[in-house]
């Protein structure tokens, strides 16, 4: 069954939404502050969170913000506690499967066919994004939402 109302954050919304010189910041909080009094549902994976903590603590040199472990774990608490998290199950697996058979997916392409298999196993089957183009595959099994074009 799947909910109407659900969306999934991609992590590059996470990362806009704390870093205000993003070029996406401005979008990224419409999505977090903006859409729940809407009526969205906003929902994060243990894989989101996961890549946010990667990205938040790398060097910026790297592509990171440069972040200490203490300051992006508050983070994620917070964003954690203004959605809901999506388990990763059985039928998570059994998704993930599937999206990578059918799709041919290789490489990095499984971590996004995991965060695709996170959405459709818990119900969810629209996903905020900034990288639509690394979900494109994916539009026959979900609605890709722009972060761009917001």
């Amino acid at each position: 069954m799947t909910d109407d109302k659900a969306v999934l954050v991609d992590t590059n919304v996470l990362l806009s939404a704390t870093a205000p010189l993003r070029a996406l910041h401005r979008a990224a909080w419409t999505v977090l502050n903006d859409w729940p009094s809407q009526g969205v549902v906003l929902t994060v994976s243990s894989q989101v969170l996961r890549e946010y903590l990667v990205v938040a603590t790398r060097p910026v040199e790297v592509n990171g913000l440069g972040l200490g472990t203490g300051d992006a774990l508050t983070n994620v608490m917070a964003f954690w506690g203004r959605m809901r998290l999506l388990v990763d199950s059985e039928p998570t697996w059994d998704r993930l499967r599937t999206l990578v058979a059918t799709y041919d997916c290789k490489g990095k392409q499984i971590h996004d066919a995991n965060v695709v298999a996170s959405a459709l196993a818990s119900g969810v089957a629209r996903l905020v994004t900034a990288n639509v183009g690394d979900f494109i595959r994916f539009t026959a099994e979900l609605e890709l939402i722009d972060l761009t074009a917001l």
